[in-house]
């Protein structure tokens, strides 16, 4: 964002978070309320249904800003139910401002690289509008539909990671014990029909591809909890609206396991280690 000439002020939980912004050259600020003061865009990316709201509707939150600026495009990028960004977006619109609910796939790297795909929940025009901020950031702004639709988007894309990193850490794990060189099978899986981005760009399996969290003992990516969590959220959706998700829920109670023996911090690509009865 500051590449694309944009005065940014932020706040973050994480001292270190804060300290890389001012480093980049924004200005840290003491309170949600505060970052958003004379703000023409807010964007927030939380972990729950329960932070949203607090950063939002809390006591220092966004719309009790001293500084609230009237037409305010607020862009949601957390992951979360899609109830609540309906919620926020009632409340934002209140206040006299504007709201998006556009989670982003692509992991660290694409946040890095400003490569992430954004996906939109929200009006024609506040889509448009979010995109003066987005493209600064992402690669692939998609417009999924209403407010909330973007979240759907997002559940539906990480369930169906979530299923695929367990299947490569399943086959992974499966070749190495029956002989194979995880760089020369990760190669075949990569050319046929095996091909997926937990494989081809994310391997769980330790030497396979640098810069990835498996070649760094699982630290530095996406944590196996937050996966969970956005489990819970495809699987809750799933039971409202009837559609049966067997292989999902199973993927679910996989990752339960991996948090309850302590894997909740790591990269949820640690599957494989756990599969092998490790604990990195």
């Amino acid at each position: 964002l500051k590449s694309g000439n944009f005065e940014l002020s932020g706040f973050d939980v994480n001292p270190t978070a804060l300290s890389e912004l001012s480093k980049a050259g924004g200005q840290a600020a003491a309170t949600p309320a505060e970052a958003a003061e004379n703000a023409s865009f807010v964007i927030t990316m939380l972990p729950s249904n329960d932070h949203v709201k607090k950063v939002y509707k809390g006591p220092d939150g966004i719309l009790s800003s001293k500084g609230w600026k009237q037409g305010c495009l607020c862009i949601d990028s957390s992951t979360i139910d899609p109830l609540v960004s309906r919620e926020v977006n009632d409340e934002v619109t209140l206040a006299g401002g504007a709201f998006v609910d556009a989670p982003v796939s692509g992991g660290v790297g694409g946040a890095e690289a400003g490569t992430l795909t954004f996906m939109v929940g929200g009006t024609d025009a506040n889509f448009e509008h979010s995109k003066t901020v987005l493209n600064e950031m992402g690669a692939n702004i998609v417009h999924c539909g209403d407010v909330g639709t973007g979240e759907v988007a997002k559940l539906c894309n990480n369930m169906v990671l979530a299923i695929s990193m367990l299947g490569v850490s399943e086959a992974m794990n499966l070749g190495e014990k029956l002989g194979m060189d995880p760089k020369v099978l990760a190669g075949i899986m990569n050319t046929s029909t095996a091909r997926c981005w937990s494989s081809d760009t994310y391997n769980p399996t330790p030497g396979v591809i640098d810069g990835v969290p498996s070649s760094r003992n699982y630290e530095g990516g996406f944590g196996t909890a937050l996966m969970l969590k956005d489990l819970g959220l495809a699987t809750d959706a799933a039971k409202a609206s009837a559609a049966p998700v067997p292989i999902g829920a199973s993927a679910q109670a996989m990752y339960e396991l991996m948090v309850a023996n302590g894997l909740g911090s790591k990269d949820f690509s640690v599957a494989y280690q756990f599969l092998k009865g490790n604990k990195p």
